[in-house]
Formats: structure tokens, sequence, C-alpha cells
């Protein structure tokens, strides 16, 4: 096959514009050259023929000294060299490329510490050994660059002489580049901060701060869902959050879940999903699914399941950054949607259980994210939507009898590799409010509440009850209590009183 010229210049790749005229280089080249049915990676290079080396949202620029080997090693190089690992890019390609092409890469510098790479990824992806001798001399080289790439746990190739710093397992393993907003996310430990303010918290606050964001969060997944669910319902969930962490994620763990989130099998199939499954919307006059995100494969999802577990196993008993495993876990499970129905409240929920696991939020305290998450859905929505759209135009499907959808070609690829910064970069954003904001929040209104029922003692002896009924009218009513609460809930207070009252509420909690 004719490779990619150098020389010649586009402006134009997959319907992504050029940020000027160039040659691709690496993993676009590549995908160009053999004509890989691949999520495009986020960013993608170039060879410009001016001497400026910079990067855009989707393009790094390289100058002509930078041009690599005209040919399927030199680009390989290239990739490895400057963007990094992308799994599925060489998976697809080393599906398309002859074994011997491979190998002879290899035997051509069998030292190199980019062949020694592209040796051990031919190997693990593809479960073939290459006729290569395996080396008994030379330095281990990381696998995965940490200066473009976040690494997980290593283990030592002897054969390749590499450390296999990959953050996942073969049958699940998302990647986070290293971006400038991970690395000041990282350097400012949000977690230490919010030690900070816990310490100067009475016990008791944080007990029932921790009790009312149970609830809240429970309540605030099901509304992401756009359901509203009953209180016994949400009380339920709330409780199953509060464990989160407890006991060690398994596939019967996922499926006890599933359980309590739904409730009832009265009109949702419990367990794993055994039809397609989608996200979307169906047409009005016919009912034909319009999806949004397809699911992965149902003959495939307990393959997938498993490699999500043992890499979940991998990373919360390692050094790996604990938000970041979160993402990696929970927008993996939620791209997979393993269930009819529950995925979303569980992929959540597995936030909590990474983070917990991990010891990144202190004990008996539970990071309310999806408190945090419902004031940014058209962000989550983006977040989601930037896996799913670029995979959809990459899975071929029919519409069932019963409005459903089918999935005809091989996808498994699309939910175990995948880029996963954007993901990591949101979670983390909802991270640092959840830490620096809501929870703050939640301990000062307590402060605050408990003044006021104690100023409120010095007058009136009310019932606890009866106090949280009248702030919550009060909280309702701008600080005023309305007249229909005058003449029924508190009647009992005069005219003069109800100043009082008003006066109090006014003075602990503002205008």
């Amino acid at each position: 096959m004719e490779s990619n010229r150098i020389s010649q210049n586009i402006s134009v790749f997959h319907k992504r514009t050029l940020p000027e005229e160039g040659a691709l280089a690496g993993y676009a080249a590549l995908i160009q050259q053999h004509d890989l049915k691949v999520p495009l990676p986020d960013r993608l290079s170039i060879i410009s023929q001016k001497h400026r080396r910079y990067d855009t949202e989707d393009w790094s620029v390289f100058t002509p000294r930078h041009a690599p080997e005209d040919s399927l090693g030199g680009h390989l190089t290239f990739g490895l060299k400057y963007e990094g690992i992308e799994l599925h890019v060489l998976k697809v390609l080393f599906e398309k490329v002859s074994k011997n092409e491979i190998a002879q890469i290899v035997r051509s510098e069998p030292t190199g510490q980019y062949s020694r790479r592209v040796w051990f990824l031919y190997e693990w992806l593809r479960g073939e050994t290459l006729e290569v001798p395996g080396l008994n001399t030379s330095n281990f080289v990381d696998l995965l660059d940490p200066k473009l790439q976040y690494p997980g746990p290593s283990e030592n190739s002897k054969r390749h002489r590499i450390r296999n710093n990959l953050p996942g397992t073969k049958d699940f393993c998302p990647l986070i580049r290293r971006t400038e907003k991970l690395d000041t996310f990282i350097a400012a430990r949000q977690d230490w901060q919010m030690e900070a303010w816990l310490k100067e918290s009475q016990k008791d606050l944080l007990s029932r701060a921790a009790a009312f964001l149970l609830l809240k969060d429970s309540k605030a997944s099901y509304a992401i869902e756009g359901e509203t669910p009953t209180q016994n319902r949400a009380l339920r969930w709330g409780a199953a959050i509060g464990e989160a962490g407890r006991r060690d994620l398994t596939k019967e763990e996922l499926l006890r879940l599933q359980e309590i989130v739904i409730g009832s099998d009265r009109f949702v199939n419990l367990g794993w999903r055994r039809q397609g499954g989608f996200v979307g919307e169906h047409d009005r006059a016919t009912g034909a699914p319009i999806p949004d995100h397809i699911s992965a494969r149902w003959q495939d999802v307990e393959k997938l399941i498993g490699g999500l577990l043992r890499t979940t196993q991998k990373l919360v008993n390692s050094d790996y950054d604990p938000v970041m495993a979160a993402a990696l876990i929970a927008f993996g499970f939620v791209a997979i949607h393993p269930f009819a129905d529950g995925n979303g409240r569980i992929h959540r929920f597995l936030v909590q259980h990474v983070l917990t696991r991990m010891n990144y939020s202190p004990a008996g305290i539970v990071f309310p994210v999806s408190a945090a998450i419902i004031l940014r859905m058209d962000e989550y929505r983006r977040v989601l939507e930037a896996y799913s759209r670029p995979r959809l135009e990459l899975i071929a499907w029919k519409p069932t009898p019963d409005h459903n959808v089918e999935v005809l070609n091989q996808t498994i690829d699309l939910y175990r590799y995948f880029d996963a910064t954007k993901q990591a970069e949101f979670l983390y954003d909802c991270v640092r409010q959840t830490a620096l904001e809501i929870l703050p929040a939640e301990v000062k209104y307590l402060k605050k509440y408990d003044r006021f029922k104690a100023l409120l003692d010095d007058r009136f002896a009310m019932p606890d009850k009866t106090i949280a009924l009248l702030v919550r009218f009060l909280e309702q009513g701008d600080g005023n209590l309305s007249e229909r609460a005058r003449q029924k809930e508190f009647k009992m207070f005069d005219d003069a009183e109800a100043a009082v009252v008003k006066g109090i509420y006014r003075e602990v909690f503002g205008g």
C-alpha cells in the first residue's frame, strides 16, 4: 500500500480543519494510510513547512525537523514519542498490517525503546507472539511516557524489557492525557483543604451534614435521570451510597446495587442485558430509535465488566490519582451500559466507591458528586457526548421490532480503549466544587440552624419538628410567613411573636 507522503500537504482531515496546511504525521498518518475505522484522537499531529511549533485544541503542529521517516515504523515511533499511546488505533492497525511487518520493525532495532514498545503493544493487544527472541539485556523502559499520559502501577515484562505502566488491563484500559488543568488539580490537593475545615467542625455537625447529603445526593442522582423517587426509595439508595467502598466491587455487588436502584422487576428486566441498548429518543411517528449513545453489545457486557472490575482492583490498590481512577471506572461503566436501567445512578455510585476505597474522602463523609453534577448538567451532557458521538458512526445497527437496536458489527474495543481526559477534568471540577463549596455550605447552614434554634429556645418551648417546619416555611417565604401558615401551622403566634421569629430568622440567615 502506498504510504502517506510528507510532501503532500492537506487542509482538512476527516472534517477536522487543520490550523494551517501541513502533512499528517503519527497516528493521523496511520489512520489515513491504512483507512482505520476508529474515533479520532482528541489531538492529532501535522508537519508544517514553517518553523514554528505550537498546539491548538485539536492539533499539534511540528516543524520540518520533526518529520518522521515516511513508513509504518516511522509514524509509529513519532506517535509513541510525541502523542502517547492510542490503544484503539494501535489495535485496529495491528489487525490490518501483517505480523511480519511489525516483526521487521522490531528486528531492525530490537533494543530501541520505541521498537520495544511497539513489540510489547502488538503482543499485548493481539495476544500473539512475534517471531523475535526475548531480550536478556538492556535497561527496562516505561511503556507509557509519564510526560504525555498518567501512568498506572508498573509491572515488568522481561521478554521486552518493558515496564508495563498502563493503568488498566487488556479487557479495559482507558487512558488520560497529561494536561495543565489536571496537573494543577493534583498539585492543589483539594482533599487537604477539605480536611482543614472538617477539623474545625464539630463531629455531630459533620454527622448530620453527612446524613443530609446522602439523601441530597440520592435525590440528585435520580433527578439527573429525570425521575422523582419516593422518599423511601431515595432513602434506600442514599443508604447504599453511604456504604460505598465498604464492599469489594464484584459482579454480584453490581447486580445487588441495580436491585436497590430499580426496586422492582415488574417493568424492567434486572441483571445483565440480554438485548441491545441505547440512550436517546424514539421517532414519534414510527417509534424507531434515534440513538445519542449505543450501549456495548450484550454479548460483550460480562467480558467488559470483568475487565472493568479487574482494572478497579488494580487501581484502588495503587497510588494512581483517586479522582482520575474514579473517572476511568465510572465513565467506563456508563459507556458500557450493562443494565437495561439503573446505569446512570450506579455510574455515579462508582465515583463514591473509588474515592472511598482510595481514602480520598474522609471517613464517614460522602462526596455528594451528583449534587455537583446537577449544577453542571450542560457540561455533563457534553462530556458524555464527547465519548458517544465519535463512536456512533462506527457502530452498524438496525432497529428491532420492539423499537430497540441490534448491533451488527464487532464493537468491544470502542468501550475498553478510550481517552478519558475530558471526563477526568470534569470530575475533578465536580470534586473541587463539592469539597470547597457544597460540603462547607452544608456545615455552615447547620451552624446557622443550631443558632436559630437556640435563640428560639430562649423565648419559646417548641418541639424540634416544629422548628424544622418553621425554618422550611421561612425559607420558602424569603424570611416571611405566609398568611396561610400564620392561620394554620403557626396560628399559635400572635403578631408580636411572629415579628420576633422573623427578626431572629433574618438575623441568623440573612435578609
